[in-house]
C-alpha cells in the first residue's frame, strides 16, 4: 500500500476542485465518512460529535446548497451525495 486512508492526495484536491469547484482541505475529508454513515443510519447529526471546526465546514456546505438541517434531521442533495462517495472512494478505497 502506497498511502495511508484519508490522506488528503493531490487526487482528491483535484477530483474535488472539479466537482465542488475548490479543493477540500483535510477537516473536510475527515468530515465526510462522518456525514455520510449519519445520512444512511441516523440522518441527523449528534451534537456532540461535531466541534466548532466541522461546524464551520457543515456551515459552508449549507450555504452552498449541498445539505440542509443538523441534529433534528439532515438532508443531503443527490449531487453532494456523489461527490461525497467518490471523493472517499479516492481517500480511503482506491488508495494506491
Amino acid at each position: 500500500m502506497n498511502q495511508k486512508r484519508g490522506v488528503l492526495t493531490k487526487r482528491i484536491k483535484e477530483k474535488s476542485k472539479e466537482l465542488l469547484g475548490y479543493e477540500l482541505d483535510e477537516r473536510e475529508l475527515r468530515l465526510m465518512p462522518y456525514i455520510q454513515y449519519q445520512m444512511m443510519n441516523e440522518q441527523r447529526l449528534d451534537p456532540k460529535c461535531v466541534n466548532q471546526e466541522e461546524r464551520e465546514i457543515l456551515r459552508k456546505w449549507k450555504d452552498a446548497g449541498h445539505i440542509e438541517g443538523g441534529a433534528s434531521g439532515l438532508l443531503i442533495t443527490k449531487v453532494f451525495w456523489d461527490v461525497i462517495n467518490e471523493i472517499l472512494f479516492l481517500g480511503y478505497v482506491d488508495i494506491n
